[in-house]
């Protein structure tokens, strides 16, 4: 029996191991799971948690008030000392690009603990952006005995870094993965459907089958400041260019993205600003909307397996897959390109078209299946 421990800390990340952990929890003849949490985002990680029915074996508990990334940094390096050494794993599982993945897998190299990384090589070659996520990802990379790659350009990225080849795997995103289970769990569990709009209304947005919506998400360091005061400006301006069209953004809970956000767009009509949502809900959201403005990592990946156009609004993307496919553009922070790109996917059905039917270069919703098959090889 082999033990192997899957640290994460945000809510993306939970998402992503979910259903990674399940599949290994299938195989409980060969393999011993455990889970541990450092809560780098607290609130949100335990929903997640619950909608996947996860429950952690160590929880650090590292979010305070005003932590930096010295905080949180050393808060985990720390911690997972005495988790490692408690739980003595032989696999220890990090997720892509956050501070939490880092300092873990930092832990368990200097333990000897054999490392995996899940969606490994992703790259923009930029330090400064995304920052400090894409300094994170590279020295995970360096640290781990396994790299599974979601994309053969992932895979590539890390070939021409002198990774050796023999624990380089491309495998698909297990976002793919967690989107297909979400729908499952949203199609087979009853009421949960009329649960979910509920809770939408509840936390400000009525859902109208009869009007369309823009969903807003933003959250990256590199954009606070000038960035989302632009971001902002773009978002007034769309919102009274459209008034037969709302803009539905859920504000992420860091006090440098909520300033600008209600201080700009508190008193525009269609412009709806809601407490952050649960994953299930998000879905459902993403499933009826029109199309996403975002500056994050997943939903680049999950956007284009339900057919909605995604406008990054961020200057690189280490995703430059979809790019390449056509189902994400990138428009950075400059308000009059976040206009005009909207503008157009609003009025161009051809344009639109063209965007929501391209091919998802992430994967069929097996890639977990894959590591777990890997591993046991």
């Amino acid at each position: 029996m082999k033990t192997m421990l899957f640290v994460f800390g945000t809510r993306p990340e939970a998402i992503k191991m979910a259903p990674l952990i399940k599949e290994f929890q299938k195989h409980g003849d060969s393999y011993i799971t455990k889970v541990c949490v450092t809560a780098q985002h607290r609130q949100m990680l335990d929903r997640a948690l619950e909608i996947f029915k996860i429950v952690p074996d160590y929880d650090l508990d590292i979010m305070s008030p005003n932590q930096d990334l010295y905080d949180i940094t050393s808060k985990v390096l720390s911690g997972m000392r005495y988790v490692l050494n408690d739980c003595q794993p032989d696999t220890v599982f990090v997720h892509g690009d956050t501070t939490t993945a880092m300092a873990t897998a930092v832990a368990a190299f200097y333990l000897h603990v054999k490392i995996a990384h899940v969606e490994a090589g992703l790259r923009t070659y930029n330090m400064q952006s995304p920052w400090p996520e894409e300094m994170n990802r590279q020295l995970t990379d360096r640290l781990c005995n396994y790299h599974f790659a979601p994309t053969e350009l992932s895979r590539n990225n890390l070939l021409s870094e002198n990774i050796d080849a023999g624990t380089v795997f491309v495998t698909g995103n297990t976002v793919i993965d967690a989107l297909l289970m979400a729908d499952r769990i949203m199609r087979t569990e009853s009421g949960l459907r009329r649960e979910m709009e509920t809770e939408l209304r509840m936390k400000g947005y009525k859902l109208d089958k009869g009007k369309k919506y823009i969903i807003v998400t933003g959250h990256r360091r590199e954009n606070f400041g000038d960035g989302f005061m632009n971001i902002c400006k773009a978002l007034k301006e769309i919102a009274l260019l459209n008034t037969d069209i709302d803009i539905v953004y859920p504000v992420h809970l860091n006090p440098n993205v909520q300033k600008p956000v209600y201080e700009l767009l508190a008193d525009t009509a269609n412009i709806h600003l809601i407490p952050p949502i649960d994953y299930l809900p998000f879905v459902y959201l993403m499933q009826h909307s029109c199309l996403i403005l975002t500056d994050s990592g997943g939903i680049q990946e999950e956007a284009p397996s339900l057919g909605k156009p995604v406008l990054v609004m961020r200057n690189t993307t280490e995703r430059p897959e979809a790019v390449e496919a056509g189902t994400v553009k990138l428009v950075g922070t400059d308000t009059a390109k976040i206009v005009e790109n909207v503008n157009v996917l609003l009025s161009d059905s051809a344009a639109y078209s063209r965007m929501a039917q391209a091919h998802n270069p992430y994967g069929d919703g097996k890639a977990c299946e894959r590591i777990v098959q890997i591993l046991s090889r």
